[in-house]
């Protein structure tokens, strides 16, 4: 009996430690029945990466956002970044941006990428990684398309897919501009 009780206990454990630490998709839910929730702490106020002061997603409502969460020792992060930075003067003509959120990263390391990729784009940086994670992320990187009324209209949960990227630049370029 003893045993029984120990590997029911280690059972309930592991199931317990697994549900406590997998990612949370409710978003990814929201969206692929084709609802389009509000982005989570979307007024939570985030450092600037390279300058003072903070700023949050909110702060650009009225304009379409690729909202792309990265770290600079993320293999994946390092190769998309030119693809975003294309992508970002695309979507600059139509008012409309990437906002780059870094995921638990050193600044020094955040804006020595920034500089080495000429990004030209807002980054913010989610230090602690609670902001990323209301989002359902705990991997890098992640991308968000956030429609000018604020909510989440699709996202990607690996490295950006040209198709991604393209159905961001729709949307900009259809959606009207906020007056």
């Amino acid at each position: 009996l003893p045993a029984c009780l120990a590997g029911a206990a280690f059972v309930a454990l592991l199931v317990y430690g697994l549900s406590a630490h997998s990612s949370n998709r409710t978003l990814d839910e929201l969206v692929a029945k084709g609802e389009q929730p509000p982005g989570p702490q979307a007024t939570r106020r985030l450092p600037i990466l390279q300058g003072h002061g903070t700023s949050s997603v909110a702060d650009y409502r009225g304009k379409v956002i690729l909202m792309n969460i990265w770290a600079s020792w993320c293999i994946p992060c390092q190769e998309e970044a030119p693809q975003l930075q294309k992508t970002q003067q695309t979507l600059a003509k139509h008012d409309a941006t990437v906002l780059g959120v870094t995921y638990e990263d050193a600044a020094p390391d955040s804006i020595k990428f920034v500089h080495g990729n000429r990004l030209s784009y807002p980054d913010l940086r989610d230090d602690d990684g609670e902001f990323a994670r209301a989002f359902g992320t705990d991997e890098v990187p992640e991308s968000f398309l956030i429609d000018r009324s604020g909510r989440i209209v699709a996202l990607e949960r690996n490295a950006l897919r040209s198709a991604f990227l393209a159905k961001a630049i729709e949307l900009a370029e259809s959606a009207p501009q906020a007056g």
